[in-house]
């Protein structure tokens, strides 16, 4: 019996503002049982999280996953670094990419996936010049202009 679709959907909205997105990749995160449960309710934040490598594995910093309310002894540390689980050939990609000058990887998306676990969308991105913010601004005026019409 497939399980029911999901709602959650944790959004970085200012990584788009910020980084021009050159290549994106579905991982899975190693979490602990409170954790998850926090997922599930929503209480998650992507804000200013970005992906590391320690030796041949990725681990993703600074992502916030709020305390879970009815944990006991066993609550985790809300901002700790989680491991993320992808191929071996993504990470050979990912990390000869990141050694690059100006590319970094970022956190965009978390979501619950049909299987029941908990997915991060990452993206192999480069930083945003303040003209290219503007320019990404007036494109955005200028669609919505013309959907107006």
């Amino acid at each position: 019996m497939p399980k029911a679709k999901s709602t959650i959907e944790i959004k970085n909205k200012r990584a788009s503002f910020e980084y021009e997105f050159i290549e994106s990749f579905t991982a899975g995160i190693v979490l602990t049982g409170t954790e998850i449960k926090s997922i599930r309710a929503g209480k998650a934040s992507l804000a200013d999280s970005y992906c590391y490598f320690v030796g041949k594995e990725l681990f993703v910093r600074n992502m916030h996953i709020a305390d879970y309310w009815w944990g006991t002894f066993n609550k985790h540390d809300p901002r700790r670094e989680r491991k993320l689980l992808l191929t071996s050939k993504e990470l050979r990609k990912l990390f000869r990419a990141s050694r690059e000058k100006g590319l970094t990887i970022i956190a965009t998306r978390l979501f619950i996936a049909t299987n029941g676990y908990a997915k991060l969308n990452i993206s192999l991105a480069r930083g945003k010049r303040e003209y290219d913010k503007r320019h990404s601004i007036k494109d955005k005026d200028i669609r919505r202009e013309q959907e107006r019409e």
